[in-house]
């Protein structure tokens, strides 16, 4: 490296603060954003001005009416540059905290709040790296851009509308500042929902004959889908596993002395990086037609309303090189890992065919979607400082 490298890269290092990380932070958990709920706009609010703040050009686009998205841009040359993906919404804060879940506090070195780890804490580290390579005059042979989307936790309209509208843009990587323990995660499963509806015949329940029972029917195919998932476990991947089904919800019936005339199931399909859902659908309704389900009064409909595809990226791609390398720099040994849980990275690598991976601050298994959620610091600082020095070494690449 050169001194002239070295010399910005500890620039932009220096500014990088720990009470500007905690206080950003904090602001974003105390903006909430609950979803299902559609209330993302006050963390919208609180991110632009912070990135406007710092010197940052900013864009909001709604991707339904009042749920917003925002791109922020740190400008470079003519290059591709690196995407960095984050989501405003945070799942429901639920019962049973010591405090108030929107009302961030500090203790023992770690940030407490709902959303401190998934994810307020990796969109954070990442508007603050930025603000201080603007800060620095760093020279970017390309654009850096965050873009924060809504909706991700629920049915994921934020990066469709983002990959609609930004359709054309070149990106040399995407970085999603999901929370990982700092862990340069290069692959992660898919995931769909399969809504199913069985038509029956309602009767009365003394003359069952005169009825088609809907549940009974559905209990078939629930057999059906238990089957495929363990067929599915039986070829393991190494990085991610195996697709998997699980049956989430369950509804019909009108009343305990009628034959059920309609039956509802909601079906959650993890997907593999080249997993189809709708595939996956055409191949269950021909097994639903083999085992002789829809037939004598009983019919069957069903649709994917939730695709939310995977990815991979090589292990000795550059990206997780250097990624892996910016954070052995700010002091943490990264291990390289692969996702069973899905997130909005994959939207970038199929629709931008660009290289993704997923590191940041907090804990999926630990604290995310948790009681009493909180992230690390400490670890906030580290993903800012890795970001930064991503950003110098990798905005060049395209």
């Amino acid at each position: 490296m050169s001194r002239v490298a070295a010399s910005i890269e500890d620039d932009v290092l220096a500014l990088i603060t720990e009470d500007e990380l905690v206080a950003l932070t904090a602001a974003l958990v105390a903006a909430a954003g609950e979803n299902p709920g559609g209330t993302e706009e006050a963390t919208i609010a609180g991110l632009e001005a912070f990135c406007l703040g710092a010197g940052l050009e900013t864009l909001t686009e709604e991707a339904a009416p009042a749920r917003p998205n925002l791109t922020a841009v740190l400008p470079g040359g003519d290059r591709p540059g690196l995407l960095f993906l984050g989501h405003s919404d945070v799942v429901p804060a639920g019962e049973g905290w010591e405090r108030p879940p929107f009302e961030p506090y500090v203790r023992d070195g770690r940030l407490y709040g709902r959303g401190s780890t998934d994810m307020k804490g990796g969109l954070a580290a990442v508007a603050v790296a930025l603000k201080a390579l603007r800060a620095a005059g760093a020279q970017l042979p390309g654009p850096v851009t965050l873009a924060c989307t809504v909706d991700e936790e629920d049915l994921g309209v934020g990066i469709r509308a983002y990959t609609r509208a930004h359709a054309g843009e070149s990106f040399s990587g995407c970085i999603v500042a999901e929370p990982t323990d700092l862990a340069t995660v290069i692959g992660c499963r898919g995931d769909s929902y399969i809504d199913v509806t069985v038509h029956g015949k309602s009767a009365h329940s003394g003359r069952p004959s005169d009825g088609r029972n809907a549940i009974n029917a559905a209990g078939k195919i629930i057999g059906l889908v238990v089957e495929d998932h363990e067929r599915l476990q039986e070829t393991q991947d190494a990085l991610l596993g195996a697709g998997s089904w699980n049956v989430g919800l369950i509804g019909g019936g009108s009343g305990t002395s009628m034959v059920a005339g309609e039956c509802r199931l909601s079906l959650d399909r993890r997907l593999m990086p080249d997993d189809d859902p709708h595939r996956i659908l055409d191949g269950l309704r021909a097994r639903i037609r083999e085992a002789g389900i829809d037939q004598d009064g009983i019919s069957v409909s069903a649709s994917v309303t939730m695709e939310m595809p995977g990815f991979r990226t090589p292990e000795d791609h550059p990206l997780v090189a250097d990624a892996v390398a910016a954070l052995a720099d700010c002091g943490f040994a990264s291990g390289i890992s692969g996702w069973t849980a899905a997130c909005d990275g994959g939207f970038i690598a199929r629709d931008f065919g660009v290289p993704t991976i997923v590191m940041g601050p907090g804990g999926l298994n630990d604290q995310a979607h948790q009681v009493n959620e909180s992230v690390s610091i400490a670890e906030l600082v580290t993903a800012a400082r890795a970001y930064a020095l991503l950003c110098l070494r990798r905005a060049k690449a395209g």
